[in-house]
């Protein structure tokens, strides 16, 4: 997407959008202000789940169905739907309440509300809101993305063209690290000779690509796809991508489970990220 296709305020979609993000935040701060330890539960999978997940859940589900009733919901605290039934859906939204509960439970801030739009298997529009700090970034296929302050100030974002006399930035988990990440390290380091690592929580780490903060965001644990479609879209209408470790697009709800493949978002997909890094994956 060049400059001239970048609109100057996202459209009535994405503000419906942003209203339902804001609405969910503020349920999920009413627990993060008000217990000093939120109680947790474990899920069939062992993940983390609390008051905020679901409270933040309901306020989604009621303002979509209001919104937009005819669309369907997949959000990661559904009741469970037929893979049959859901992969008939062309499209939907895909909705991740809280993002980062294990972030929300260390009370460090780095969580996010997350809806998207996915129409076809590609996320089409998305919002991410980070409830603590009031920000939201905001994005559509063939409009632009935005990142949107808490006193309402929204600025125009865009990904980061690769510049060999800079340091590449790898942005990674606070919680997931391994071997070949390490060794993707060190290939960049090798390649570019600088490499700045920054560590994030959530799917803030693919907004950092979004806003021109970050180069690279190699995943390499699992994930579900509601854990990254909001923020794809925001990269994707920001200039970036999310691809496989075959550097294929993500697709979304293209197969019987809801676990993405190993990723690596991209700020510059133009670059020969594939040259450079295919040898790690082979």
């Amino acid at each position: 997407m060049n400059s001239e296709q970048h609109s100057k305020q996202p459209d009535a979609q994405l503000q419906a959008i942003q209203a339902i993000a804001l609405a969910a935040g503020r349920e999920i701060l009413e627990v993060y202000d008000n217990q000093d330890q939120p109680e947790v539960t474990l899920k069939a999978d062992n993940s983390p789940l609390t008051d905020a997940d679901r409270r933040a859940h309901q306020a989604i589900v009621a303002g979509l169905a209001e919104y937009d009733p005819e669309t369907p919901v997949l959000s990661e605290e559904s009741e469970a739907i037929s893979t049959e039934q859901r992969l008939s859906w062309r499209r939907y939204w895909l909705v991740d309440p809280l993002d980062g509960t294990k972030e929300f439970v260390k009370r460090n801030g780095e969580f996010t509300v997350n809806i998207a739009l996915v129409d076809n298997g590609v996320a089409v529009a998305g919002v991410v809101h980070v409830p603590v700090s009031g920000e939201s970034y905001l994005g559509k296929q063939g409009l632009g993305a935005w990142k949107l302050s808490a006193s309402g100030e929204l600025q125009a974002i865009r990904s980061h063209n690769l510049n060999s006399s800079q340091p590449v930035r790898v942005v990674a988990s606070r919680s997931h690290r391994g071997e070949l990440l390490d060794s993707l390290i060190d290939l960049l380091e090798n390649k570019f000779g600088d490499v700045e690592v920054v560590s994030m929580g959530s799917s803030l780490k693919i907004c950092l690509l979004a806003e021109g903060k970050a180069d690279l965001y190699p995943r390499l644990a699992p994930t579900s796809e509601w854990d990254t479609a909001a923020a794809h879209a925001v990269l994707l209408a920001a200039g970036g991508e999310i691809t496989d470790t075959a550097f294929k697009p993500l697709h979304y709800n293209q197969k019987a489970d809801i676990l993405n493949p190993h990723f690596l978002g991209l700020a510059d997909p133009s670059h020969p990220w594939a040259d450079l890094l295919s040898p790690l994956f082979a």
